[in-house]
């Protein structure tokens, strides 16, 4: 939230209020630029990672 300018990778675009709002984890983070993947960018990814620990 600290960003002049936030831009968001996204793998898929949906239409407006195809969302529940309840359903977004961030609703304080304002985006100014969305760049939309293909599919070929978004397998190649590399910035996600799944880490589970033991409980």
């Amino acid at each position: 939230m600290a960003g002049r300018v936030t831009i968001a990778e996204v793998e898929e675009l949906v239409e407006p209020g195809e969302l529940d709002p309840d359903q977004v984890h961030l609703p304080g983070v304002f985006v100014q630029r969305v760049l939309a993947l293909t599919p070929a960018q978004a397998a190649d990814k590399g910035i996600e990672r799944r880490t589970v620990r033991t409980r």
